[in-house]
């Protein structure tokens, strides 16, 4: 097996397999005992979203922590400027990056700066559609095969290849679920993927204090946004104009020729604010 897009879109079609199945036949292992460490992944997703809700709780930096909670409770009292889905994941985005934060339990999803955008926008899908447990963890392994790809052609470390690699390839991975839970095809998964990536193209890692709060929490956010975006632009069968791999190639050039400053040293971007480093 090649680790790239098109070998799981070719062989998904010649062999009339869903991507969940065939992921499942490709691991070799036994099939319920996979689907049970994806619903025992789902169950934290769940638990620490509620966690992060806590109005109380603080990271020991003091620079993050019950901001998820004023978010929801601004949404639940109709003053931000969106509502619905959107808002809701973003608040759920937002809540388990503070769980990882203030030393939670979380599931690193693709890692921990990045751990809100995948289960925010999947335990969002099931609230308004219904979907089942089961069905969440066909969506786990659809994002799993995306970030398994994106893992061994570039990389999802910030410290390797920016943000981008991180919360990037989170809010692609979350967007390739979403699209195959409402239907889409296979193709469509991985054009979502593809617009997820263009999006946050050269996105650095530049954490505040060499911290992962500042600001990577907020990201989580807008990696969910966008991933809802790159979701709607696929399912409205607008082909990504680039092949996904070809994306994720580029992604591993930018991350590449990004300077030691913006990869996670804390040294450059947001965290070089002179704000940030008198604190």
């Amino acid at each position: 097996m090649e680790y790239a897009l098109k070998w799981w879109e070719n062989t998904c079609m010649e062999k009339h397999l869903s991507l969940p199945e065939l992921a499942v036949m490709e691991d070799e292992g036994d099939k319920e005992t996979i689907y049970a460490r994806m619903q025992n992944a789902l169950e934290v997703m769940r638990q620490a979203a509620e966690e992060g809700f806590d109005p109380d709780r603080r990271s020991m930096s003091g620079l993050t922590g019950g901001q998820a909670y004023k978010y929801r409770e601004s949404l639940l009292n109709g003053k931000t400027a969106t509502r619905g889905m959107l808002g809701r994941a973003g608040a759920r985005a937002l809540a388990i990056a503070e769980c990882n934060a203030v030393m939670g339990r979380i599931v690193a999803a693709p890692t921990a700066g990045a751990c809100g955008i995948l289960p925010a926008l999947l335990l969002t899908l099931q609230e308004d559609y219904g979907f089942t447990d089961r069905q969440l963890c066909d969506g786990l392994i659809v994002a799993g095969v995306v970030g398994d790809v994106i893992a061994n052609r570039a990389s999802v470390s910030g410290a390797q290849g920016g943000c981008q690699a991180e919360c990037g390839s989170a809010a692609a991975m979350a967007a390739a679920a979403a699209v195959y839970l409402r239907g889409g095809s296979v193709k469509q998964v991985f054009d979502a993927v593809g617009f997820a990536l263009m999006n946050v193209m050269g996105l650095v890692c530049d954490p505040v204090q060499g911290l992962v709060e500042v600001p990577c929490v907020f990201r989580n956010v807008s990696g969910v946004a966008g991933a809802l975006v790159a979701a709607d632009l696929a399912l409205s069968c607008i082909p990504c104009p680039i092949p996904p791999d070809e994306v994720i190639d580029a992604m591993k050039q930018v991350g590449d020729a990004l300077p030691p400053s913006l990869r996670e040293t804390g040294e450059g971007g947001c965290a070089a604010c002179p704000s940030m480093c008198k604190r």
